[in-house]
């Protein structure tokens, strides 16, 4: 795909999905101004990432109510704050919290800054790196999907969200 491609995609993810795109742009806005994600900021990027999967949804929001508030802002903050290019410490941070996977680690990385992040999805995986590995869904794994997005945003002048969405909303209208 090229950058005019990746584009009209993303401008087709935000039109299909324009509940979920506004939805994106305020808990982004958000995390970005307070430099920290509450609980209830947490209950609702996990209610943004599975929408579409009820079982998976209310099973990941029982883990997470059991983290407190305290605990949440803290770790959040410490992630949100740490500088350079700490990737590893920023997902492994956030997946100190219950119910915190590295699928849900980058949804929240994605919301405060989608410039750098994209959210850990196999449809992305494929289209950049070819076949998952057993196990996708590891830190490690993450990284290198960040690596190859990265390259991909760098190329064309684009956030890594852009370039993630668009590869995301491709692959659902092609399969």
């Amino acid at each position: 795909m090229d950058k005019a491609d990746i584009l009209r995609w993303t401008r087709k993810y935000d039109k299909d999905h324009a509940v979920l795109s506004q939805k994106e742009q305020e808990l982004g806005a958000k995390l970005r101004r307070t430099k920290v994600m509450t609980r209830e900021d947490l209950e609702q990027i996990v209610e943004w990432e599975f929408k579409d999967d009820e079982r998976k949804k209310k099973k990941v929001q029982e883990a997470v109510s059991k983290n407190d508030d305290d605990s949440v802002m803290k770790i959040s903050s410490q992630a949100f704050c740490v500088p350079g290019e700490e990737d590893a410490y920023r997902m492994n941070s956030l997946m100190m919290l219950n119910g915190v996977s590295p699928v849900i680690a980058s949804a929240i990385l994605s919301l405060f800054d989608p410039k750098r992040y994209g959210v850990f999805e196999t449809p992305v995986w494929r289209a950049l790196l070819g076949n998952e590995p057993p196990n996708l869904f590891s830190t490690q794994n993450y990284l290198k999907l960040l690596a190859a997005l990265r390259k991909t945003a760098a190329k064309y002048n684009l956030d890594v969200r852009v370039v993630e969405k668009g590869l995301y909303k491709k692959s659902l209208d092609h399969d």
